[in-house]
């Protein structure tokens, strides 16, 4: 496989925002979200066999929270697969952040998946989800919605609703883009969309959605790497 790192830090997203976690950062994106965080993953990487991976995963022990990601990871899911089979049976806690252009089918169901559907905002990626991915969703998997705008949220707020959404997955996730050019500041003066404002459209909707904030741009300054 192809790699940018991988390395322990803290989760920075998703339900699991805040645990142990070990990164694991494939190389490669077939998509060019406007407000990509990951340009650096569009390179080749480093090649690394599926025993070199495990080695370097075991060695950043005791922790049992594994995220791949990307990248898009599952551009190289003939190679991915069968390694998530293997550190299932290890009994690793595994996680995928993947967009929802790529078929979700052949995922092992105990991964849980974090899965983007692409705003508008998001650029040329814009409406990129593959609606059969609903069916391959469960209750333990989340859904990402990165929004910029208003615009945005109506459109996942529509998503939502038009797909009962909260019935596929355990988890939406409503999750204000960064700026492209941030300052070394670590506040939400950073963030495209003001998360206050974020909060106030969820109440007066009700939707069935979490707020998600990228809490290792808070903790670390927001163009730092490898946390």
């Amino acid at each position: 496989m192809r790699l940018i790192e991988i390395y322990k830090s803290v989760q920075g997203e998703s339900s699991f925002a805040g645990l142990p976690c070990i990164f694991v950062r494939l190389a490669g994106c077939n998509l060019r979200c406007a407000w990509c965080d990951s340009e650096y993953t569009f390179g080749a990487g480093e090649a690394f066999s599926s025993a070199e991976i495990l080695a370097r995963i075991e060695a950043l022990a005791p922790c049992r929270l594994i995220e791949f990601t990307g990248g898009e990871p599952l551009l190289q899911a003939r190679e991915l697969l069968p390694l998530l089979d293997e550190l299932l049976t290890r009994e690793y806690t595994l996680l995928i952040e993947t967009s929802g252009e790529r078929l979700l089918a052949d995922l092992p169901s105990a991964v849980h998946k974090i899965v983007d559907v692409k705003c508008p905002g998001a650029g040329a990626a814009a409406n990129s989800f593959r609606i059969e991915n609903l069916a391959s969703l469960t209750l333990n998997d989340e859904v990402k919605f990165v929004l910029t705008s208003r615009a945005d949220y109506e459109f996942a707020r529509q998503f939502i609703q038009t797909h009962n959404l909260a019935s596929h997955c355990g988890q939406i996730l409503l999750s204000p883009a960064f700026l492209k050019n941030p300052s070394e500041e670590r506040s939400t003066a950073n963030c495209a969309l003001d998360p206050r404002l974020v909060v106030e459209w969820m109440l007066a909707d009700g939707l069935p959605a979490r707020l998600s904030l990228q809490i290792h741009k808070y903790i670390w300054e927001p163009l730092r790497k490898g946390v």
